[in-house]
């Protein structure tokens, strides 16, 4: 319709509707309805094009969601648990004094390292120096009686070959001899533990470490094995690290590798890295010594010892710390994102593959923990498969209605990860 026609339809339809009495419309020269169709044309013709489009529009189909997805892969992996404990020293030993008396001087400083056999304290020693000195005395009495005892055997000897004694004379004076040798063993036997007792006033440190403070000053009384140490010292190097596990998961983890799931993490002994109270990472490697047999009867636990150099003594006792083993390895293991599991009201853990149609489908998966920021399947999915991790709260699924369609979006890397999951921490029980 030229725009002339479309100006004289307006008026006529104004002409119509125009109320009884009121004027003809006029009929306007071709000048006025030129300038009207510039002026007006344009809007009407965009309307109408819109208004003839309208019906497609909103017939439509939306296209499916997008959905980021990843390809199920396996891979040799490395179980690593993490177990927390406490560092021991390899060798602790309590000073006591072993006799009684006062400190005279302490012979070393604290928080320094000894060696075995130092000298720590000196106790007076006058006392058990005159004690010395008696027993020797005693010891050169009995010597002295047990000499005149053999000259009167001997001579009651000769005597009785010539019947000029009898012999219960003579049986007196070997008896009174023997004696006489007994009464001098005696005496070097009190001699000798005069001698001990003397000594014992020099304290000793009974192994090579690190001593600790001192308990006691100089002019402190001290007595025999008091209960209080006079200082404690500890062998830092190598450190243990004694940590517990769970009784439960250390016989799931053995059933496994009986099944074949896991194999064996190395031939000897396991090693382990040790994770500090800040995080850091201790920068030598430790080797478990041995797993204890008896399981705790209040935690269910059994205590595991490892072993780590500890040259530069950057380990202190009783410091709580974790301990990351290799404990198996896994041939071809499966990982999946968290994110990429979820559960049903049940607690059932499930996960949601997508066909290549687009189709998802909610598939149940049997894990065995997790490992680092992943989650390890046992059962459920297979490599090759697609599973989602972004988008999926655009995925509704309806008791018995169809399955949901996505668009899939591949977000899986370009190269695959490294096979080997140490420094991840694999958390027991099936989930």
């Amino acid at each position: 319709m030229t725009a002339d026609g479309i100006f004289t339809a307006l008026m006529r339809r104004s002409s119509h509707t125009a109320p009884a009495g009121a004027s003809p419309v006029r009929v306007f020269p071709a000048r006025a309805r030129s300038a009207f169709a510039r002026a007006a044309l344009p809007p009407l013709l965009l309307i109408l094009a819109a208004c003839g489009d309208n019906s497609t529009g909103i017939n439509a189909a939306p296209p499916p969601p997008e959905a980021g997805v990843i390809t199920v892969t396996a891979r040799p992996l490395t179980l690593v648990t993490e177990l927390s404990g406490r560092t021991a020293p390899l060798l602790i030993a309590e000073v006591r004094p072993q006799v009684d008396g006062i400190i005279q001087e302490r012979l070393f400083e604290e928080g320094a390292d000894v060696s075995r056999g130092m000298s720590l304290y000196r106790i007076d020693p006058a006392l058990y120096r005159a004690r010395v000195n008696s027993a020797a005395a005693a010891l050169e009495k009995a010597r002295a009686n047990a000499a005149a005892a053999k000259v009167r055997e001997e001579r009651y000897r000769r005597m009785r070959g010539s019947q000029a004694i009898g012999e219960q004379d003579y049986d007196d004076a070997l008896a009174a001899h023997k004696q006489a040798l007994a009464e001098v063993s005696i005496a070097a036997a009190e001699l000798d533990y005069a001698n001990i007792q003397l000594e014992r006033t020099a304290v000793l440190s009974p192994i090579s470490g690190r001593i600790g403070k001192s308990s006691v000053t100089r002019g402190a009384l001290v007595t025999a094995n008091q209960p209080e140490p006079l200082a404690t010292v500890q062998q830092l190097h190598p450190m243990y690290v004694d940590v517990t596990q769970s009784s439960a998961e250390y016989m799931r983890l053995k059933r496994e590798m009986e099944r074949g799931l896991f194999e064996n993490a190395g031939e000897g002994r396991a090693t382990a890295e040790l994770i500090m109270e800040d995080g850091a990472v201790y920068s030598r490697k430790g080797t478990v010594q041995f797993s204890d047999i008896t399981v705790n009867r209040d935690t269910g636990s059994i205590t595991l010892r490892i072993k780590f150099d500890n040259p530069d003594c950057e380990l202190l006792p009783n410091v709580y710390v974790r301990a990351r083993l290799q404990t198996a390895r896994l041939p071809r293991g499966i990982t999946l994102p968290q994110r990429a599991v979820s559960r049903d009201a049940k607690g059932r853990a499930f996960t949601r593959v997508v066909a290549a149609n687009g189709t998802v489908e909610r598939r149940y998966i049997t894990t065995l923990g997790t490992l680092g920021e992943d989650w390890l399947v046992q059962e459920g999915v297979a490599p090759g498969e697609k599973v989602a991790v972004d988008g999926i709260q655009n995925i509704r699924f309806t008791e018995g209605g169809p399955a949901p369609v996505v668009t899939p979006v591949d977000l899986s890397p370009q190269a695959p990860g490294g096979g080997n999951a140490a420094g991840n921490a694999a958390k027991s029980g099936k989930r």
